[in-house]
């Protein structure tokens, strides 16, 4: 796996960003959006599709994560998916499958209303940004971090940490990603307007949903598939919010079977 930052032109922003990227493999290209969680909840996942399938992985960290630099004009979620149609011009991909997860579901969402056609599928994955009623995201910034997990997975306790084991570093980490989740996505993180404006969706779009999640219900990825024209509902059995780190082979096998 390669490490690079690419300064990014954004149409229409005097101020470029600047993203750090992972990349890994050769062939189908895949653009990885991960969550509030970070780019490691992305990583492994990413150098086991690089491995498994013949693909071309890239793994942005979004600017603000892990405390990367993130210019003061972007602040919201439609702003990344921009973002990331920019990067895939500048890099001259073509034929991409955009997958993304959780937040990075969101994004992908938003990436799909943007219709670039360099991007050929869009997965979303336990994603978040919509409204349903009945069926709120649950309240991320009221939980611990043991709530967090219980909701998260399926078999809770291979996943969870104890911030107090953690370095000071790594607390601080946690602690300013948990203010890049608050700045782009909200404390409620949905849009009320964001299902009705996917009518307008026409990029082939899976929907992909581990079924113990209870951050974003099975029936919450139900309605996010029904508010897509034409899209794929598959639900993933025995795994939850982050499929990609709770069952990966499950999940590649997956994304590679909507993706060909």
């Amino acid at each position: 796996m390669t490490i690079s930052t690419y300064t990014v032109a954004r149409p229409g922003r005097a101020e470029p960003a600047a993203v750090t990227v992972a990349e890994a493999g050769a062939g189908r290209p895949f653009l990885l959006l991960h969550g509030g969680a970070g780019p490691f909840s992305f990583l492994a996942f990413g150098e086991l599709l690089a491995r498994e399938r013949p693909a071309r992985v890239l793994t942005p960290t979004h600017p603000g994560w892990n405390g990367t630099p993130r210019p003061g004009d972007l602040t919201g979620i439609r702003g990344l998916a921009e973002l990331y149609v920019a990067l895939i011009d500048q890099l001259g991909l073509t034929g991409v499958t955009v997958v993304g997860n959780s937040i990075g579901g969101w994004i992908a969402a938003e990436l799909a209303l943007l219709a670039s056609p360099r991007v050929s599928g869009v997965v979303i994955l336990n994603g978040v940004g919509i409204s349903v009623p009945g069926h709120p995201v649950a309240d991320f910034f009221a939980l611990t971090p043991a709530e967090l997990a219980d909701l998260s997975y399926a078999d809770p306790a291979r996943f969870r940490i104890d911030p107090e084991a953690m370095p000071d570093s790594q607390r601080a980490v946690m602690a300013a990603n948990r203010q890049a989740i608050a700045l782009f996505a909200g404390t409620t993180m949905a849009d009320p307007g964001l299902a009705d404006r996917l009518a307008a969706v026409t990029v082939p779009t899976c929907v992909l949903w581990g079924q113990s999640d209870r951050i974003v219900d099975p029936e919450y990825g139900k309605a996010y598939a029904a508010a897509i024209p034409g899209a794929v509902h598959r639900p993933l059995a025995g795994t939850g919010h982050l499929p990609q780190l709770e069952t990966p082979q499950q999940t590649l096998e997956a994304i590679w079977d909507f993706a060909r």
